[in-house]
């Protein structure tokens, strides 16, 4: 186990440090940093020296250099919209997003594994069928088209929960959360769904798929024929099995959740990093944008690593083998 780990921190690193390369291309070939921070009647040498402050006076080499030791001691610069640094920038929006993803995950597994299950047992049955047919069209709505949909439905005609924004929030050390408060909450519900429709018609599909197959397996047959209650085959043994290919998933989706739920924030107006991010991509705020593309590529890396682990645990056949 400890091997295992030790070789994905390694590859981990190196995929790190290219994601670090194509930040820092990022941050010095999209916009000119000096011609966005100087005045507009700044002489050439204010914006030398500027660009002297700076550092982007030296070699390419040296600045790549200097801007991995930033990063790693964990300085992502300062954002030139808001003259901050990215760091609390991205501290103060976390918690949202975080949020967000939580309920939305949440969601997205409580019902898209009991439906799947259902449709694998009971693929014949016209509620089976209806859930099926529902499916494809979550999982082929643009989330825009939804999230207007929701806001259309819910906000503006039956006006049962708010259209934007995040709610009332409570600050716990540092930490801002809206599960303590009765706005918060309501705000939750239409940008969550929202954002978990797709991921769980996603899951739902493939927990039935596979639950299908694992049924049609040999000792599943064997494990029948030994007349062993229904339900410890359903869910001890087959749903087990076929939980598998559902982990990586639900472990990939998470961090696409995180990383692609600029639509939702944009549409919802949620005050997360997604909506951070569409803001400086408005204003070319490129130390935000590099910071954000850092964050993802550590996030993917991590819950790959997560992943791994998890098949661990689940599998008995790998801890075996790695043995």
């Amino acid at each position: 186990m400890l091997s295992a780990i030790a070789s994905r921190l390694s590859q981990a690193l190196l995929v790190m440090l290219a994601v670090t390369a194509i930040a820092f291309v990022m941050f010095r070939y999209v916009g000119d940093p000096v011609a966005m921070m100087s005045r507009e009647d700044a002489t050439p040498a204010e914006k030398a020296e500027l660009r002297r402050s700076l550092g982007l006076d030296r070699p390419v080499l040296v600045q790549y250099g200097d801007f991995v030791g930033r990063v790693a001691r964990g300085q992502l610069g300062v954002s030139f919209r808001n003259q901050r640094p990215v760091v609390e920038l991205m501290a103060e929006r976390l918690p949202a997003t975080l949020e967000l993803v939580l309920v939305a995950t949440l969601l997205s597994l409580s019902v898209g594994v009991p439906l799947g299950v259902f449709c694998a047992l009971k693929p014949d049955s016209a509620a089976a069928r209806a859930i099926q047919t529902l499916s494809l069209v979550g999982i082929s709505m643009p989330t825009f088209v939804t999230g207007i949909g929701l806001i259309l439905l819910f906000a503006v005609v039956l006006r049962w929960l708010p259209s934007f924004g995040r709610g009332d929030v409570v600050s716990i050390g540092g930490w801002t959360t809206g599960f303590l408060s009765r706005s918060g909450w309501a705000s939750l519900i239409l940008p969550g769904v929202t954002l978990a429709l797709y991921q769980l018609t996603l899951i739902m599909r493939l927990v039935r798929a596979e639950m299908i197959d694992v049924m049609s397996s040999d000792y599943i047959r064997f494990a029948k024929a030994r007349g062993l209650p229904p339900r410890y085959i359903h869910f001890r043994l087959a749903l087990r099995n076929a939980l598998m290919p559902v982990i990586t998933v639900t472990g990939l989706q998470i961090g696409s959740l995180i990383a692609f739920a600029i639509v939702t924030e944009t549409v919802f107006q949620w005050p997360g990093m997604g909506l951070l991010f569409i803001q400086a991509v408005s204003f070319a705020d490129v130390p935000v944008m590099a910071a954000y593309l850092l964050f993802v590529g550590a996030l993917f890396v991590l819950i790959n690593m997560a992943v791994d682990v998890i098949y661990t645990v689940v599998d008995p056949r790998l801890r075996t083998r790695r043995a």
